[in-house]
């Protein structure tokens, strides 16, 4: 019988190619308008990278293990581009770098590492301005926007957006995610609601030119995003897989009067006002993760939260994309007593709601500056997220486990199959013994005991390989030295870096 069980533990670790994070904890850091980073905009590469530290600080205080950086909130940019100039919310001007060659994405990408944090890079694919023709006529003649003026639309809110419709727009989105995932170390690309911003978009002649397949233009221009949308996830995968592709659509996909497959709630539709198929692209899997943006309380009469939990919860609970929820922390800064949002209550209970569910993986708040601003934010998520989790980075990447590492007998033991396999070494379970091995190196560890046996020679382990919750356990620090990489423990952070 104990055998048996040993071969069908192996044959679940065999399986689980894909290893699920622990409970996603995150933020949206705005950079457009300065509403987080930079507080004022400036060159000052000292000053930008202070108050980057200062965020990520803020952020690991509160137990939040992703931030969600806001580097392309126009058609410009927060990291050295070959496509989008300098942002003008960075350094004050379109096309003005930082001093000292500083580039910001790449700073807070490696010290969000440090600090056991994912770092998403979060775009903006469509929009040019959002003070109309002043800004457009201050973006540096380098930009997109200004060398391709037949990409552009003037919408009727005064502002420039680039044509989804057009063919060549769909690959200058693709070609600019392209550029971030192959320069920076990134763990996710993130798009937030804004695809059309109205049903007014002034495109019929591009309908005309391209849309002779539809025989309306709405479901041309909901084809437009669900082809952009597709094609990022394409060419995020052929890149790499470890980066997470995901989006965070406004909260009512479609009201049930208008679409019975919709919620019971009576709001802006995404489905018809933006055309953002995003109920197809979380059943379909296109995205490793959806965060619809439930920025209502329970029991709003017109959208209610735990109706939305639900619907979205019901949307997913088949397929292969995560829920996360989108929060409305903003709504608590100046709430006054009698609102349903003062002193965090009500964030809270949406909160608690979101625990409780079998399928809510996580939850984003929106924004970092209300979390730093209200205390009783700050001091809801510090209670609510003790973060003791181990986090593991092995060749910059970090590796995800389907069980939380732990610490015994001052030794942090892992997941066997994740940690190999994220060592570049093969694993082979058989007879109570897991050999792994990689080039020249063969090493060998019985379960139970505290021998390891590296190219027939015995080394002796602090605490010995063991099976914990259906899945096999081995000491880190030891499995990695005897690949000959170099393993460095961040105590105050929790963080170990293998190299």
């Amino acid at each position: 019988m104990k055998k048996l069980m040993i071969i069908i533990v192996f044959i679940i670790n065999i399986i689980s190619f894909t290893y699920a994070t622990t409970d996603f904890r995150g933020t949206w850091v705005a950079t457009v308008y300065n509403l987080d980073y930079p507080s004022n905009q400036t060159t000052d590469s000292f000053k930008l990278k202070a108050e980057a530290i200062s965020i990520l600080n803020n952020a690991k205080d509160m137990g939040l293990n992703a931030v969600f950086l806001q580097v392309r909130p126009s058609t410009d940019s927060f990291y050295k581009s070959n496509i989008f100039p300098w942002s003008k919310y960075l350094t004050g001007n379109s096309g003005i770098a930082p001093n000292n060659n500083f580039d910001p994405l790449k700073f807070w990408v490696e010290e969000a590492h440090k600090r056991g944090i994912e770092l998403h890079a979060w775009i903006n694919p469509y929009r040019i301005t959002k003070n109309g023709d002043e800004e457009y006529n201050l973006i540096s003649k380098n930009s997109p926007a200004k060398l391709h003026p037949e990409y552009v639309v003037k919408y009727s809110d005064g502002n420039y957006y680039f044509n989804p419709g057009v063919p060549e727009v769909r690959k200058l989105v693709v070609n600019g995610v392209l550029e971030i995932i192959n320069n920076y170390n990134v763990d996710g690309i993130h798009l937030d609601d804004y695809f059309y911003p109205g049903t007014d978009f002034d495109d019929l002649e591009t309908y005309k030119k391209y849309g002779k397949n539809f025989s309306n233009i709405d479901d041309w221009r909901r084809n437009n995003v669900n082809l952009l949308v597709k094609e990022l996830s394409e060419e995020i995968n052929k890149v790499n897989k470890d980066i997470i592709f995901g989006i965070s659509p406004a909260g009512i996909w479609a009201n049930s009067k208008n679409n019975s497959l919709g919620s019971n709630t009576n709001g802006t539709e995404s489905y018809y006002s933006h055309y953002a198929d995003t109920r197809k692209w979380a059943m379909d899997g296109i995205i490793d993760y959806i965060a619809p943006q439930i920025y209502w309380e329970r029991g709003n009469k017109y959208a209610d939260y735990i109706t939305l939990v639900n619907w979205w919860a019901d949307v997913v609970k088949n397929g292969t994309t995560k829920l996360y929820i989108g929060l409305a922390d903003y709504r608590t800064v100046d709430a006054k007593k009698d609102s349903v949002w003062y002193n965090g209550k009500e964030i809270a209970e949406e909160m608690k709601i979101n625990s409780e569910s079998k399928i809510i993986s996580g939850e984003i708040h929106y924004r970092y500056s209300s979390l730093i601003q209200d205390k009783s934010l700050n001091n809801l998520l510090k209670n609510k997220y003790k973060n003791n989790d181990i986090i593991v980075y092995a060749k910059d990447k970090k590796v995800k486990f389907d069980e939380v590492p732990f610490i015994e007998n001052n030794r942090t033991l892992v997941p066997l199959r994740a940690i190999f396999e994220a060592l570049g070494a093969t694993v082979n379970w058989e007879d109570n013994i897991v050999t792994a091995k990689k080039g020249n190196t063969t090493i060998s560890i019985k379960i139970g005991s505290k021998e390891m046996v590296v190219n027939n020679k015995s080394v002796r382990l602090d605490v010995v390989a063991k099976i914990k919750n259906n899945r096999t356990f081995v000491p880190l620090r030891a499995v990695s030295e005897a690949f000959n990489n170099k393993v460095e423990w961040d105590g105050e952070n929790r963080v170990i870096t293998i190299k």
